[in-house]
């Protein structure tokens, strides 16, 4: 089976590169190391296996981030993103020298750094592969984010393809155009209406709750006259669904 996702961050603020590290933990991605200056994100890269690298253009170190970049595309074959609180002209045209594979400026949102990291390795590999399908690519297209089978839905999350049971999954959270499918333990990102993901679930068990949320009944903790909780996340409801609820309770 294929590793997580294997990222270094190289960022000089200690609390931006925390942020960083939890935001990327949660989605499950795995943090190979956090640095702050371009000795140690050089180092790091010679002893560690690194599939993507996240790089702020302003280094506590003489040489900045354009140059670790520069280092990465003459070294090895992996993909970068700079993280910057600069978009001034002058940085942007700079950092274009280095072709980075994406440009995030902060301050940003979990789902821009999953979108930045996802977009910067989907390209890499499609420009790595040029136009040529493997059998395994054939697959994977089969198999689409949203594949069903009888009592479970396959999610994409990296380069793998997760069997999820309807049975594991608790809510599911619209956020923008991506959805939050939240397990017991996992938090997985589908970009999909939350309409036309309501109609790829059991109808037994999965209701939308609220215009933002489906939710699986099974997992319904407690309720009151707004909301219902569900592991421990209070998520609001309908009109229509909490007297679904009541009559159902009472039935």
């Amino acid at each position: 089976m294929e590793h997580p996702i294997k990222i270094l961050i190289v960022e000089d603020n200690v609390i931006i590169a925390d942020d960083m590290q939890s935001m990327l933990e949660e989605i499950g991605y795995e943090i190979v190391d956090n640095v702050i200056v371009y000795e140690q994100a050089v180092d790091v890269l010679k002893n560690n296996h690194v599939d993507l690298v996240l790089i702020d253009i302003i280094l506590a170190s003489d040489k900045t981030g354009i140059d670790l970049g520069k280092h990465i595309r003459e070294t090895y074959n992996i993909p970068f993103i700079f993280v910057t609180s600069n978009s001034d002209r002058a940085t942007v045209e700079n950092a274009k020298t280095v072709k980075p594979d994406g440009y995030l400026v902060k301050p940003f949102e979990q789902q821009d750094l999953y979108t930045s990291i996802e977009i910067a390795l989907s390209n890499f590999n499609y420009a790595k592969k040029g136009m040529d399908k493997t059998e395994g690519q054939d697959i994977a297209e089969e198999i689409t984010s949203n594949s069903v089978l009888k009592d479970s839905i396959f999610v994409k999350k990296q380069h793998l393809y997760y069997r999820i049971q309807f049975t594991d999954i608790q809510f599911i959270k619209a956020d923008n155009v991506y959805l939050e499918v939240n397990t017991v333990d996992k938090k997985f990102l589908v970009r999909s209406p939350l309409k036309d993901y309501l109609e790829k679930l059991p109808k037994n068990k999965f209701y939308r709750a609220h215009k933002s949320y489906i939710v699986n009944v099974d997992h319904i903790d407690a309720i009151n006259s707004k909301d219902i909780m569900i592991n421990n996340n209070l998520i609001p409801i309908s009109k229509d669904f909490k007297e679904f609820i009541l009559s159902s309770m009472n039935s």
